[in-house]
């Protein structure tokens, strides 16, 4: 009740500068500043909305875009007042008459149908001031813009959901080593030691049994390397990126078609985009039953800030989940550095996985 009678307020202001702001931004002109910070002062007081000191061509453009909207707001306060009267008149008509002078029986269609039309009325009026807010509230930020206030709050939110997605992306990426570790190589050391132990206890069968141990120390450092590979592959720092998703093709059983500018940015980008590529190649082969994944890589340059895109596209069946551990893992990698991640993957395919990394 209390927030809702404040908005109105904020309105009925709204309505009584909308006029003056009008005359400033086409008379007055120098002091468009100070009408418009009494302005942002309003919109921040009733409607919540935190802005920015603008500059006087910023602040005659907003108030006169805003002038029509508060002459809209003081049009729909307007009806909302004119209902509420009459029903004030309508009350105060009972009291006084008492309900023995009113004949109910006989105007009891038009009662009921005057309700009707007052209620529809009055959830028009609750809506139109809805509208109202949300016009002069997109007017503020899109003509004033947030305020240092404003923009540094978004921006601890930003970091601290970025700090809790790295923190979450280290504990999956060590639940994966180990799990690796644990089912992988393990399991074939335990093998070997168990070969190199039937061959002491039977010298006859040692050299049979030794070429095992040997095909099976072979396929550890298979594993081994497989793991390093996963937790940074040491050619990103040796070859560049383009030879080391080379290496993640020459892997995949599926045919995957890399085309990578040759570029270099730092290191924290290539092993983001690496990490990208390679556990979206593999999802692809293990999930979605594809025959061909394209991969396409390029550094952009055309806005303000210069970032690496990533796409990588499948054949597949589609219906990856964004939210899986694999892929939900890379989004907080890339948003960790600022970049953005989107997967689009509908029934029936194909998928497609896009990243886009600023470069600093």
């Amino acid at each position: 009740m209390l927030r809702g009678s404040r908005v109105v307020v904020g309105l009925l202001l709204g309505f009584a500068t909308g006029v003056g702001g009008l005359l400033v931004a086409v008379f007055a002109r120098p002091v468009a500043t100070r009408y418009a910070d009494l302005e942002r002062w309003r919109v921040r007081r009733f409607l919540d909305v935190d802005s920015a000191a603008p500059t006087r061509p910023q602040a005659v453009r907003y108030l006169a875009v805003r002038a029509p909207v508060g002459l809209f707001g003081g049009f729909v306060l307007a009806w909302l007042f004119y209902g509420i009267s009459l029903g004030v008149i309508a009350v105060v008509r009972i009291v006084r008459n008492g309900l023995d002078g009113i004949a109910w029986q006989d105007e009891a269609v038009a009662t009921l149908w005057t309700a009707l039309i007052g209620g529809v009325l009055l959830y028009i009026e609750v809506q139109g001031i809805r509208g109202v807010v949300a016009l002069e509230r997109g007017v503020a930020r899109r003509y004033l813009g947030p305020s240092e206030a404003e923009l540094l709050r978004r921006r601890v939110e930003e970091l601290s959901l970025s700090r809790a997605g790295i923190v979450a992306a280290v504990d999956a990426e060590r639940r994966r080593i180990e799990r690796d570790l644990h089912d992988g190589v393990q399991q074939r050391l335990v093998a070997l030691g168990m070969l190199l132990g039937r061959a002491r206890r039977n010298p006859d069968h040692a050299d049979d049994l030794l070429h095992q141990a040997h095909e099976e120390s072979q396929r550890v450092l298979e594993d081994l390397r497989e793991v390093a590979w996963r937790v940074y592959p040491a050619a990103l720092d040796a070859l560049g990126l383009a030879e080391a998703l080379e290496a993640v093709a020459d892997r995949s059983s599926v045919p995957v078609r890399i085309h990578c500018g040759r570029f270099r940015v730092g290191p924290e980008v290539e092993t983001a985009v690496y990490f990208v590529v390679s556990e979206a190649v593999t999802n692809a082969v293990k999930h979605s039953d594809a025959t061909m994944i394209r991969v396409d890589i390029h550094v952009d340059d055309t806005d303000d800030e210069r970032a690496v895109r990533v796409r990588v596209e499948d054949d597949g069946g589609g219906g990856a989940d964004p939210a899986g551990g694999g892929l939900a893992g890379l989004s907080r990698r890339v948003l960790a550095l600022d970049g953005t991640f989107a997967v689009h993957s509908p029934a029936g395919g194909p998928t497609v996985i896009t990243a886009e990394v600023p470069c600093g």
